[in-house]
């Protein structure tokens, strides 16, 4: 058995579909399909939240035709008769038109109850797709009543035994031989939707590779494979054939955006390999990622991260601030949901880079009851993997530099954005 995983670029459109159609046909082994909405659809969703969340169920319901009318013409050209589609998916829509009469809750929950349509809405489509047009035996599963999670909302955490259980009681490939589930989302013990963060998709792939015991994990990427740099950023990227998980966990973290930070530790822990392959050329090799991997040290790898915050504390008593600040800083963005990804200290003062999400202004409140805080906005972090003097010349030209740091063989750089960019 393979988990395949396609993302919102791979089935963004007619096309898109009918090749991940193919490349689904051509594996004749036992598959689960893992899929992410259509496109931009949860971006399109997020506003849909904003609306009612500012002006109330008649202006969410008023954005939503911004989905439908995405969705609908793909049905249109999709199928040989249209009706099916329609049919299939209708009931979708007017589930999501109900949740938006219910009352107002706070942001993170109604986040998820209405967010999560986007991959229900694709994935109804899809497996409509595969049974009536490509006469595939595919069974339509939804993930919030199988992957069981906490109540944290937006990123949930995943209970591992109740979501293998479950899992286990519902997948038989003795009846079917494709499994199509939604990536991102699940459910609490109180059948509220959750989801498991942005890009959450690869996680849930991992996951059920995991717990069932795939032979490998494959995630389809609109790009040759993972690349040593982002190419729309930086030229003259190269492919790396192979990865170890530390490697690949590394650079998540980092900011690499092909593959999601949660995703390895499940598929470590089993010992199985992921495939990042590109979508458009299916028998490409791609790369791979396992526990042992051939070493690429010649290759430099340049992540940047961007949306950066650099928030810098000094306690109010002047104290020592390793000696008793570090926790409670650490404390509060983790309430607040902050992910650090660069640190500096001296004697009386922490400073901390993190991402510049919807949270940042109340951290910043909580903050102050304990410490005097200043932060500056607009930055980018670039991590440089194989420095060298004339690559680090290159890449931080003409930039205003706030932090640099260096260790054996990485160097990073908290710099003031390019205002072209």
């Amino acid at each position: 058995m393979k988990v395949y995983k396609f993302g919102g670029a791979s089935v963004k459109s007619v096309e898109g579909i009918r090749n991940m159609a193919e490349i689904i046909r051509s594996q004749q082994d036992h598959l689960f399909v893992v899929v992410s909405a259509m496109g931009k659809t949860t971006n399109m969703l997020e506003q849909v939240v904003e609306a009612y969340m500012e002006h109330g169920a008649e202006a969410a319901l008023q954005a939503l035709g911004s989905v439908e009318s995405f969705h609908i013409p793909i049905i249109s050209k999709l199928f040989n008769h249209p009706t099916v589609g329609l049919n299939a998916v209708q009931p979708v829509f007017a589930q999501l038109k109900q949740e938006l009469t219910m009352l107002v809750e706070d942001y993170d929950k109604t986040y998820d109850r209405i967010v999560s349509y986007g991959e229900l809405i694709s994935t109804t489509i899809i497996t409509s797709y595969l049974r009536e047009e490509c006469h595939l035996d595919a069974a339509w599963l939804d993930m919030r009543q199988i992957v069981c999670t906490d109540s944290n909302f937006r990123e949930a955490n995943v209970r591992m035994d109740v979501t293998r259980r479950r899992l286990h009681e519902t997948v038989d490939f003795n009846l079917h031989r494709i499994y199509i589930g939604q990536g991102f989302i699940g459910g609490n013990d109180r059948q509220q939707s959750t989801t498991l963060g942005r890009e959450g998709s690869d996680y849930s792939a991992a996951i059920v590779g995991s717990l069932l015991g795939a032979e490998s994990v494959t995630i389809w990427k609109d790009v040759p494979g993972i690349l040593n740099a982002d190419p729309r950023i930086f030229p003259n990227t190269v492919l790396l054939p192979e990865l170890t998980y530390y490697e690949a966990v590394e650079l998540a973290y980092s900011g690499a955006q092909v593959i999601h930070p949660k995703t390895i530790r499940p598929l470590e822990n089993a010992d199985i390999p992921l495939y990042v392959k590109p979508f458009a050329a299916p028998y490409e090799h791609g790369s791979i990622i396992r526990s042992v991997a051939q070493r690429h040290d010649d290759v430099p790898i340049i992540i940047l991260r961007k949306k950066q915050i650099l928030i810098t504390v000094r306690p109010l008593d002047f104290s020592f601030v390793l000696e008793n600040s570090l926790p409670r800083l650490f404390s509060i963005l983790e309430k607040h949901r902050l992910k650090v990804s660069l640190i500096q200290s001296s004697a009386v003062t922490i400073s901390v880079c993190v991402d510049h999400t919807r949270y940042v202004e109340d951290a910043l409140d909580e903050l102050r009851n304990y410490f005097s805080v200043s932060y500056n906005t607009g930055l980018e972090l670039l991590t440089i993997r194989g420095t060298t003097p004339e690559l680090v010349e290159q890449c931080t030209q003409n930039r205003q530099t706030l932090i640099e740091q260096h260790t054996r063989r990485t160097g990073k750089f908290l710099m003031f954005a390019n205002e072209a960019g």
